[in-house]
């Protein structure tokens, strides 16, 4: 009997065994275990400091930083937003600063002085008193590339046909003259001679405003109608200024083709006690009809 109990098979465990458990999965799991704590944590910081806030006031405290979990593939951890970002900058001048604090102003000058102005020293004494040797003058571009002339412009022009020589001087540099403009195409400017006034289209003008005082309008006759395309100049200087009256034999008979006007004379910006605007005197030649006018 007891052989018998010996005998008998006694019962076997079975263990099931239990796989071992994907390496990559056990650390997707820490890492994702371990944002959702960060998250956690944050969370409590943000709730212990609105908790300050509603108590206490406003907390200067900084709110800790929010947490992201950035992935690649199939791992992921944990990082900080952009930590650039949070990094106070070291204030050093980079090569883009000096391009923004230098180059650009650089540029709109250069600008400005290509398309807008130029810059022009007096040595004639043509122009006197209204400009006298040694003034700096700014002139605009714009007239009469987008703006029309008008009689009294005081306009600076290239040398049509060698007048630099008759000016007593190299006068405005580059072979450039100031006049004031008296004639328009199509007028008929004329004078009898001395202590007579200049007429333009049958019309006397009184330029007292501006002529050098003890200085005739001109101090001989003359008669020119002003052609297509051209302007009749005058210097305020009429004693000292081979202008328009002094060239009529040559290429384009006196006159200043528009396309040679340059700009017209907006101030004279040196020396400092010069400093003042050129005045066109516009008014001058307000009763003044236009040539077809005159004509009829």
């Amino acid at each position: 009997m007891q052989d018998d109990q010996d005998n008998e098979s006694l019962p076997i465990s079975v263990i099931a065994e239990t796989p071992s458990a994907d390496p990559l999965q056990s650390a997707d799991a820490a890492v994702t275990d371990a944002a959702n704590a960060a998250a956690d944590a944050e969370s409590s910081a943000r709730d212990l400091r609105t908790l300050q806030v509603a108590d206490h006031g406003v907390d200067v405290t900084p709110v800790p930083p929010a947490v992201v979990v950035v992935g690649r593939g199939s791992q992921k951890t944990v990082a900080r937003h952009a930590k650039s970002a949070a990094e106070p900058d070291d204030g050093g001048f980079t090569l883009r600063d000096f391009f923004i604090w230098c180059g650009v102003p650089v540029l709109i000058v250069l600008l400005i002085r290509i398309f807008l102005v130029g810059f022009y020293e007096i040595p004639s004494r043509s122009m006197m008193d209204t400009i006298v040797p040694g003034d700096r003058v700014v002139a605009s571009k714009l007239t009469p590339k987008y703006f029309d002339l008008q009689r009294g412009d005081v306009v600076v022009f290239k040398d049509p046909n060698n007048w630099l020589s008759a000016e007593q001087s190299n006068g405005l540099g580059g072979g450039f003259l100031i006049k004031r403009l008296i004639g328009l195409p199509g007028d008929t400017v004329e004078c009898k001679g001395a202590g007579q006034p200049i007429t333009i289209n049958g019309v006397a003008i009184n330029e007292s405003s501006y002529i050098r005082p003890g200085v005739d309008p001109s101090a001989f006759p003359f008669s020119v109608t002003v052609t297509e395309g051209h302007v009749f100049v005058m210097g305020d200087n009429r004693a000292n200024s081979a202008d328009s009256r002094y060239h009529q034999d040559d290429g384009d008979h006196g006159l200043v083709p528009i396309s040679d006007v340059v700009g017209t004379g907006l101030v004279t910006y040196w020396p400092l006690n010069r400093i003042g605007v050129l005045d066109a005197h516009h008014d001058v030649f307000a009763n003044v009809p236009d040539p077809t006018s005159s004509a009829s």
